[in-house]
Protein backbone atom coordinates (compact mmCIF):
# COMPACT_ATOMS: atom_id res chain seq x y z
CA UNK A 1 0.00 0.00 0.00
CA UNK A 2 2.88 2.46 0.73
CA UNK A 3 4.10 2.14 -2.60
CA UNK A 4 0.17 2.56 -4.31
CA UNK A 5 -0.02 5.77 -2.12
CA UNK A 6 3.38 7.31 -3.09
CA UNK A 7 3.00 7.06 -6.83
CA UNK A 8 -0.33 8.90 -6.36
CA UNK A 9 1.48 11.53 -4.31
CA UNK A 10 4.27 11.42 -7.07
CA UNK A 11 1.35 11.87 -9.99
CA UNK A 12 -0.52 14.56 -8.31
CA UNK A 13 3.20 16.53 -7.94
CA UNK A 14 3.59 15.36 -11.58
CA UNK A 15 0.27 16.69 -12.61
CA UNK A 16 0.49 20.15 -10.89
CA UNK A 17 3.90 20.95 -12.41
CA UNK A 18 2.49 20.16 -15.75
CA UNK A 19 -0.14 22.38 -15.01
CA UNK A 20 1.89 25.11 -14.14
CA UNK A 21 4.25 24.90 -16.95
CA UNK A 22 0.99 25.11 -19.57
CA UNK A 23 0.57 28.57 -17.99
CA UNK A 24 3.72 29.92 -19.20
CA UNK A 25 3.65 32.00 -21.84
CA UNK A 26 5.14 30.80 -25.13
CA UNK A 27 6.59 32.81 -27.64
CA UNK A 28 5.42 31.87 -31.04
CA UNK A 29 7.75 30.95 -33.36
CA UNK A 30 8.57 33.56 -36.10
CA UNK A 31 8.76 30.85 -39.24
CA UNK A 32 5.85 28.61 -37.88
CA UNK A 33 3.08 28.28 -40.33
CA UNK A 34 0.02 30.46 -40.20
CA UNK A 35 -2.35 27.72 -41.35
CA UNK A 36 -3.40 23.90 -41.64
CA UNK A 37 -2.23 23.65 -45.21
CA UNK A 38 0.89 25.44 -44.59
CA UNK A 39 1.81 22.89 -41.42
CA UNK A 40 0.79 19.96 -43.75
CA UNK A 41 3.19 21.10 -46.51
CA UNK A 42 6.06 22.58 -44.49
CA UNK A 43 7.09 19.22 -42.76
CA UNK A 44 10.12 17.05 -43.36
CA UNK A 45 10.07 13.90 -44.71
CA UNK A 46 12.75 10.52 -43.81
CA UNK A 47 13.62 7.76 -45.64
CA UNK A 48 16.06 4.70 -44.13
CA UNK A 49 16.97 1.25 -45.02
CA UNK A 50 18.64 -1.34 -43.06
CA UNK A 51 20.17 -4.66 -44.47
CA UNK A 52 20.79 -7.34 -41.48
CA UNK A 53 22.21 -11.00 -42.52
CA UNK A 54 22.29 -12.89 -38.91
CA UNK A 55 22.78 -15.68 -38.31
CA UNK A 56 22.49 -18.46 -35.25
CA UNK A 57 24.40 -21.19 -34.55
CA UNK A 58 22.47 -22.52 -31.44
CA UNK A 59 22.62 -26.21 -29.51
CA UNK A 60 21.15 -28.91 -29.40
CA UNK A 61 19.58 -27.82 -32.69
CA UNK A 62 21.07 -29.59 -35.97
CA UNK A 63 19.99 -27.12 -38.26
CA UNK A 64 21.50 -23.02 -37.98
CA UNK A 65 19.54 -20.05 -38.59
CA UNK A 66 19.96 -17.46 -41.17
CA UNK A 67 17.78 -14.32 -41.90
CA UNK A 68 18.34 -11.67 -44.65
CA UNK A 69 16.30 -8.77 -43.97
CA UNK A 70 15.63 -5.49 -45.34
CA UNK A 71 13.88 -2.38 -42.86
CA UNK A 72 12.47 0.45 -44.64
CA UNK A 73 11.05 3.02 -42.60
CA UNK A 74 9.18 6.28 -44.28
CA UNK A 75 8.05 9.27 -41.71
CA UNK A 76 6.55 12.46 -42.12
CA UNK A 77 6.72 15.43 -39.41
CA UNK A 78 4.18 18.15 -39.94
CA UNK A 79 5.06 21.81 -39.31
CA UNK A 80 3.86 23.02 -36.46
CA UNK A 81 0.72 25.30 -35.48
CA UNK A 82 -0.35 26.85 -32.79
CA UNK A 83 1.87 24.34 -31.27
CA UNK A 84 0.34 21.68 -32.28
CA UNK A 85 2.19 19.15 -35.02
CA UNK A 86 1.57 15.51 -35.81
CA UNK A 87 4.21 12.84 -36.86
CA UNK A 88 3.46 9.22 -39.04
CA UNK A 89 6.36 6.50 -39.40
CA UNK A 90 5.86 3.63 -41.64
CA UNK A 91 8.10 0.45 -41.73
CA UNK A 92 8.54 -3.13 -43.57
CA UNK A 93 9.97 -5.61 -43.55
CA UNK A 94 10.77 -8.21 -45.88
CA UNK A 95 12.71 -11.25 -46.22
CA UNK A 96 15.42 -11.45 -49.12
CA UNK A 97 15.85 -14.97 -49.82
CA UNK A 98 14.48 -18.33 -47.72
CA UNK A 99 12.04 -17.57 -45.18
CA UNK A 100 11.97 -20.81 -43.61
CA UNK A 101 16.19 -20.56 -42.75
CA UNK A 102 15.05 -19.32 -39.13
CA UNK A 103 12.18 -19.09 -36.62
CA UNK A 104 10.57 -15.34 -36.74
CA UNK A 105 8.34 -16.49 -34.30
CA UNK A 106 5.65 -16.86 -36.77
CA UNK A 107 6.33 -18.80 -39.27
CA UNK A 108 6.09 -22.21 -37.75
CA UNK A 109 9.79 -22.96 -38.50
CA UNK A 110 10.40 -24.67 -35.44
CA UNK A 111 14.00 -26.77 -35.78
CA UNK A 112 15.85 -23.44 -36.29
CA UNK A 113 17.19 -21.24 -33.30
CA UNK A 114 14.79 -18.03 -33.08
CA UNK A 115 15.93 -14.34 -35.12
CA UNK A 116 12.91 -12.45 -33.66
CA UNK A 117 12.32 -10.14 -37.35
CA UNK A 118 8.81 -11.43 -38.84
CA UNK A 119 8.13 -10.24 -41.98
CA UNK A 120 5.54 -7.36 -41.82
CA UNK A 121 4.40 -4.15 -42.95
CA UNK A 122 3.06 -1.20 -40.18
CA UNK A 123 1.98 2.42 -38.56
CA UNK A 124 5.51 2.03 -36.09
CA UNK A 125 4.53 5.26 -35.30
CA UNK A 126 1.57 7.97 -34.98
CA UNK A 127 1.19 10.56 -32.56
CA UNK A 128 -0.49 13.98 -32.26
CA UNK A 129 1.88 16.41 -30.18
CA UNK A 130 1.77 19.57 -28.49
CA UNK A 131 4.29 21.86 -27.10
CA UNK A 132 3.93 25.19 -25.10
CA UNK A 133 7.21 26.61 -23.12
CA UNK A 134 8.42 23.70 -20.75
CA UNK A 135 5.32 21.30 -21.74
CA UNK A 136 4.57 18.75 -24.47
CA UNK A 137 1.91 16.18 -25.09
CA UNK A 138 1.81 13.16 -27.34
CA UNK A 139 -1.18 10.97 -27.85
CA UNK A 140 -0.91 7.88 -30.31
CA UNK A 141 1.86 5.62 -31.04
CA UNK A 142 5.32 6.70 -29.78
CA UNK A 143 8.49 5.69 -29.16
CA UNK A 144 9.26 6.17 -25.45
CA UNK A 145 12.98 5.39 -24.26
CA UNK A 146 14.04 6.21 -20.24
CA UNK A 147 17.63 6.43 -18.60
CA UNK A 148 19.60 3.68 -19.81
CA UNK A 149 16.49 1.54 -21.20
CA UNK A 150 17.03 -0.79 -18.77
CA UNK A 151 12.98 -0.99 -17.99
CA UNK A 152 11.11 0.80 -20.38
CA UNK A 153 13.08 0.88 -24.01
CA UNK A 154 12.05 0.51 -27.82
CA UNK A 155 14.53 -2.54 -28.80
CA UNK A 156 16.00 -0.60 -31.47
CA UNK A 157 18.40 -3.39 -32.14
CA UNK A 158 15.11 -5.73 -33.72
CA UNK A 159 14.15 -4.80 -37.63
CA UNK A 160 10.48 -4.42 -35.65
CA UNK A 161 10.76 -1.76 -33.18
CA UNK A 162 8.81 -1.53 -29.68
CA UNK A 163 6.64 1.16 -29.53
CA UNK A 164 3.57 2.22 -27.61
CA UNK A 165 -0.06 3.35 -27.98
CA UNK A 166 0.08 6.09 -25.15
CA UNK A 167 -0.69 9.14 -23.40
CA UNK A 168 2.78 11.55 -22.60
CA UNK A 169 3.03 14.77 -21.04
CA UNK A 170 6.35 15.77 -20.31
CA UNK A 171 7.77 18.92 -18.17
CA UNK A 172 10.75 20.94 -17.62
CA UNK A 173 9.30 24.13 -15.32
CA UNK A 174 11.29 23.15 -12.49
CA UNK A 175 15.01 24.40 -12.62
CA UNK A 176 17.75 21.72 -13.92
CA UNK A 177 14.33 19.09 -13.92
CA UNK A 178 12.92 16.94 -16.12
CA UNK A 179 9.78 15.10 -15.57
CA UNK A 180 7.81 13.04 -17.81
CA UNK A 181 4.60 10.77 -17.23
CA UNK A 182 2.85 8.06 -19.61
CA UNK A 183 -0.50 5.97 -19.83
CA UNK A 184 0.23 3.38 -22.18
CA UNK A 185 -2.89 1.05 -22.97
CA UNK A 186 -0.88 -1.35 -25.75
CA UNK A 187 2.95 -2.45 -26.45
CA UNK A 188 3.51 -3.22 -29.33
CA UNK A 189 6.40 -5.74 -29.45
CA UNK A 190 9.36 -6.79 -31.79
CA UNK A 191 7.16 -10.26 -32.36
CA UNK A 192 4.37 -8.54 -33.93
CA UNK A 193 2.09 -7.57 -35.66
CA UNK A 194 0.87 -11.30 -36.23
CA UNK A 195 0.50 -13.55 -33.22
CA UNK A 196 2.75 -16.38 -33.03
CA UNK A 197 4.61 -18.14 -30.63
CA UNK A 198 4.73 -14.95 -28.29
CA UNK A 199 2.07 -12.16 -27.72
CA UNK A 200 2.69 -9.45 -30.56
CA UNK A 201 1.11 -6.87 -27.95
CA UNK A 202 0.73 -6.26 -24.28
CA UNK A 203 -2.68 -4.95 -23.64
CA UNK A 204 -3.51 -3.43 -20.49
CA UNK A 205 -2.94 -0.32 -17.96
CA UNK A 206 0.92 0.80 -17.77
CA UNK A 207 1.74 3.62 -15.53
CA UNK A 208 4.94 4.97 -16.23
CA UNK A 209 6.58 7.95 -14.31
CA UNK A 210 9.83 9.45 -14.37
CA UNK A 211 11.66 12.62 -13.24
CA UNK A 212 15.26 13.29 -13.25
CA UNK A 213 16.99 16.29 -11.81
CA UNK A 214 21.00 17.16 -13.14
CA UNK A 215 23.40 17.46 -10.10
CA UNK A 216 26.06 19.47 -12.16
CA UNK A 217 29.21 18.04 -11.53
CA UNK A 218 27.89 14.74 -9.51
CA UNK A 219 26.01 13.63 -13.27
CA UNK A 220 22.12 13.28 -12.85
CA UNK A 221 20.02 11.28 -10.71
CA UNK A 222 16.34 9.91 -11.97
CA UNK A 223 13.55 8.33 -9.96
CA UNK A 224 10.45 6.03 -11.23
CA UNK A 225 7.88 4.32 -10.38
CA UNK A 226 6.52 2.19 -13.31
CA UNK A 227 3.37 -0.11 -12.82
CA UNK A 228 2.28 -2.85 -15.09
CA UNK A 229 -1.05 -4.08 -15.05
CA UNK A 230 -0.76 -6.71 -18.25
CA UNK A 231 -4.20 -7.93 -19.19
CA UNK A 232 -2.32 -11.12 -21.47
CA UNK A 233 0.31 -11.35 -19.26
CA UNK A 234 -0.57 -11.33 -15.71
CA UNK A 235 2.80 -13.30 -14.64
CA UNK A 236 4.77 -10.11 -15.52
CA UNK A 237 2.49 -7.90 -14.14
CA UNK A 238 4.62 -5.60 -11.55
CA UNK A 239 5.12 -2.32 -9.64
CA UNK A 240 9.03 -1.10 -10.17
CA UNK A 241 10.26 1.50 -7.58
CA UNK A 242 13.21 2.94 -8.18
CA UNK A 243 17.04 5.49 -8.59
CA UNK A 244 19.37 5.56 -11.89
CA UNK A 245 22.91 7.72 -11.52
CA UNK A 246 24.93 8.40 -14.22
CA UNK A 247 27.79 11.04 -14.38
CA UNK A 248 30.79 12.34 -16.12
CA UNK A 249 33.87 13.62 -14.59
CA UNK A 250 36.07 15.60 -16.58
CA UNK A 251 40.09 14.71 -15.38
CA UNK A 252 42.81 16.33 -16.88
CA UNK A 253 43.57 16.35 -20.80
CA UNK A 254 41.78 13.77 -22.79
CA UNK A 255 40.67 11.69 -19.84
CA UNK A 256 37.24 11.34 -18.60
CA UNK A 257 35.38 9.24 -15.32
CA UNK A 258 31.94 7.87 -16.07
CA UNK A 259 30.37 5.70 -13.95
CA UNK A 260 26.11 4.59 -12.88
CA UNK A 261 24.67 3.10 -10.31
CA UNK A 262 20.87 1.68 -10.30
CA UNK A 263 18.56 0.21 -7.57
CA UNK A 264 15.03 -0.73 -7.77
CA UNK A 265 12.59 -2.60 -5.91
CA UNK A 266 9.61 -4.71 -7.64
CA UNK A 267 6.46 -6.97 -6.41
CA UNK A 268 3.70 -8.69 -7.74
CA UNK A 269 0.97 -6.63 -8.92
CA UNK A 270 -2.85 -6.25 -10.25
CA UNK A 271 -3.92 -9.60 -11.46
CA UNK A 272 -0.16 -11.58 -10.71
CA UNK A 273 -1.02 -14.86 -9.89
CA UNK A 274 2.62 -15.13 -7.79
CA UNK A 275 3.12 -12.86 -4.68
CA UNK A 276 6.93 -11.75 -4.88
CA UNK A 277 9.29 -8.92 -4.10
CA UNK A 278 12.47 -8.85 -5.17
CA UNK A 279 15.62 -6.58 -6.30
CA UNK A 280 17.69 -4.92 -8.76
CA UNK A 281 21.71 -3.42 -8.32
CA UNK A 282 24.10 -2.23 -11.28
CA UNK A 283 27.32 -0.71 -10.68
CA UNK A 284 28.81 0.12 -13.74
CA UNK A 285 32.08 2.41 -13.99
CA UNK A 286 34.91 3.19 -16.62
CA UNK A 287 37.17 5.36 -17.88
CA UNK A 288 37.64 7.56 -21.50
CA UNK A 289 41.39 8.23 -22.45
CA UNK A 290 40.86 9.78 -25.82
CA UNK A 291 39.74 7.38 -28.49
CA UNK A 292 40.39 4.67 -26.20
CA UNK A 293 37.73 3.28 -23.09
CA UNK A 294 37.40 1.49 -20.19
CA UNK A 295 34.45 -0.32 -18.27
CA UNK A 296 33.09 -3.27 -15.60
CA UNK A 297 30.27 -3.63 -14.13
CA UNK A 298 27.84 -5.32 -11.88
CA UNK A 299 24.55 -6.07 -12.82
CA UNK A 300 22.23 -8.15 -10.31
CA UNK A 301 18.42 -8.88 -11.26
CA UNK A 302 16.93 -10.52 -7.67
CA UNK A 303 15.65 -14.10 -7.74
CA UNK A 304 13.97 -16.64 -5.99
CA UNK A 305 14.10 -20.82 -5.63
CA UNK A 306 10.72 -20.90 -7.04
CA UNK A 307 9.21 -20.11 -10.92
CA UNK A 308 7.98 -16.59 -11.65
CA UNK A 309 9.17 -14.58 -8.72
CA UNK A 310 12.08 -13.30 -10.04
CA UNK A 311 12.68 -9.67 -11.34
CA UNK A 312 11.62 -9.23 -15.08
CA UNK A 313 11.69 -6.40 -17.21
CA UNK A 314 9.40 -6.97 -20.24
CA UNK A 315 9.08 -3.40 -21.32
CA UNK A 316 13.51 -2.74 -21.98
CA UNK A 317 15.20 -2.94 -24.44
CA UNK A 318 16.75 -6.58 -23.06
CA UNK A 319 19.58 -6.97 -26.22
CA UNK A 320 21.64 -4.65 -24.65
CA UNK A 321 21.45 -6.33 -21.23
CA UNK A 322 23.32 -9.26 -20.15
CA UNK A 323 25.00 -9.98 -23.45
CA UNK A 324 24.45 -10.08 -26.98
CA UNK A 325 23.25 -13.91 -27.81
CA UNK A 326 20.14 -12.94 -25.64
CA UNK A 327 20.30 -15.76 -23.58
CA UNK A 328 18.53 -14.46 -20.50
CA UNK A 329 15.71 -12.40 -21.94
CA UNK A 330 13.33 -13.77 -19.79
CA UNK A 331 15.43 -13.49 -15.65
CA UNK A 332 15.51 -17.67 -14.70
CA UNK A 333 13.89 -17.97 -11.90
CA UNK A 334 17.30 -17.87 -9.48
CA UNK A 335 17.86 -14.37 -10.53
CA UNK A 336 21.22 -13.54 -12.66
CA UNK A 337 24.74 -11.59 -11.71
CA UNK A 338 26.17 -10.20 -14.49
CA UNK A 339 30.03 -9.19 -13.86
CA UNK A 340 31.56 -7.99 -17.33
CA UNK A 341 34.16 -6.25 -18.07
CA UNK A 342 34.83 -4.06 -22.16
CA UNK A 343 37.38 -2.18 -23.61
CA UNK A 344 36.32 -0.08 -26.91
CA UNK A 345 38.62 1.88 -29.20
CA UNK A 346 38.25 3.98 -32.28
CA UNK A 347 40.91 3.38 -35.24
CA UNK A 348 40.14 6.29 -38.03
CA UNK A 349 36.75 5.89 -38.70
CA UNK A 350 35.85 2.56 -36.75
CA UNK A 351 34.33 1.61 -33.69
CA UNK A 352 35.93 -1.19 -31.93
CA UNK A 353 33.79 -2.99 -28.67
CA UNK A 354 35.26 -6.16 -27.13
CA UNK A 355 33.07 -7.25 -23.73
CA UNK A 356 33.30 -9.94 -21.70
CA UNK A 357 30.37 -11.68 -19.30
CA UNK A 358 30.30 -13.77 -16.62
CA UNK A 359 26.64 -15.00 -15.62
CA UNK A 360 25.42 -16.48 -12.13
CA UNK A 361 22.47 -17.32 -10.18
CA UNK A 362 21.24 -14.66 -7.75
CA UNK A 363 19.37 -16.85 -5.21
CA UNK A 364 20.73 -20.40 -6.02
CA UNK A 365 24.48 -22.08 -6.07
CA UNK A 366 24.30 -22.14 -10.14
CA UNK A 367 27.14 -20.63 -12.59
CA UNK A 368 25.48 -19.75 -15.59
CA UNK A 369 28.24 -19.54 -18.69
CA UNK A 370 29.81 -17.14 -19.76
CA UNK A 371 29.76 -14.61 -23.11
CA UNK A 372 31.88 -13.08 -25.41
CA UNK A 373 30.29 -9.97 -27.65
CA UNK A 374 32.64 -7.87 -29.98
CA UNK A 375 31.51 -5.39 -32.62
CA UNK A 376 33.38 -2.92 -35.35
CA UNK A 377 31.27 -0.15 -37.03
CA UNK A 378 31.93 2.74 -38.87
CA UNK A 379 30.01 6.02 -40.69
CA UNK A 380 30.64 7.37 -43.66
CA UNK A 381 29.79 9.59 -46.58
CA UNK A 382 29.42 13.42 -46.62
CA UNK A 383 26.92 13.09 -44.06
CA UNK A 384 27.53 10.47 -42.08
CA UNK A 385 24.13 9.01 -42.91
CA UNK A 386 25.76 5.74 -44.37
CA UNK A 387 26.58 2.83 -41.55
CA UNK A 388 28.10 -0.50 -41.83
CA UNK A 389 28.61 -3.41 -38.74
CA UNK A 390 29.86 -6.32 -38.26
CA UNK A 391 29.39 -8.00 -34.36
CA UNK A 392 29.44 -11.54 -32.77
CA UNK A 393 28.49 -13.44 -29.40
CA UNK A 394 29.14 -16.17 -28.26
CA UNK A 395 28.03 -17.76 -25.22
CA UNK A 396 29.34 -21.02 -23.53
CA UNK A 397 27.30 -22.61 -21.09
CA UNK A 398 27.39 -24.13 -18.01
CA UNK A 399 24.44 -24.98 -16.01
CA UNK A 400 22.05 -22.84 -18.00
CA UNK A 401 20.74 -22.54 -21.40
CA UNK A 402 23.34 -23.80 -24.51
CA UNK A 403 25.95 -23.23 -26.59
CA UNK A 404 25.34 -20.07 -29.18
CA UNK A 405 26.83 -18.15 -31.68
CA UNK A 406 25.70 -15.32 -33.39
CA UNK A 407 27.09 -12.99 -36.38
CA UNK A 408 25.64 -10.07 -37.73
CA UNK A 409 26.75 -8.26 -40.73
CA UNK A 410 24.38 -5.05 -41.18
CA UNK A 411 24.54 -1.65 -43.60
CA UNK A 412 22.25 1.10 -43.09
CA UNK A 413 21.46 4.21 -44.97
CA UNK A 414 19.31 7.33 -43.63
CA UNK A 415 17.88 10.25 -46.36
Amino acid sequence: MMHIKTIHSLALATALTFAASMTEAAEPATAAPADFHSALTTGKAHLEFRYRLESVDQDPLSRDATASTLRSRLNYQTGELRGFSAFVEADNVTVIGDDDAYNSTVNGVTNRPVIADPEYTEVNQAYLQYKSGSFAGLLGRQRITLDNQRFIGNVGWRQNEQTYDAVTLKSAALPKTQLQYSFISNVNRITGPGEGAQPANYHGAVHVLNGKVDLGQFGAVAGFAYLLDLENAPALSSSTFGLHWTGIHKMSGDTKLNWIASYATQSDYADNPNRFSANYYLLEGGATFGRFGLRAGYEVLGGDSRPNRAFQTPLATLHAFNGWADKFLTTPAGGIEDLYVGGSASVGPVALQLVWHDYQAEAIDMDYGSEWNASAAMKFGAKKNYEAMLKFADYRADRFATDTTKVWVQVSAAF
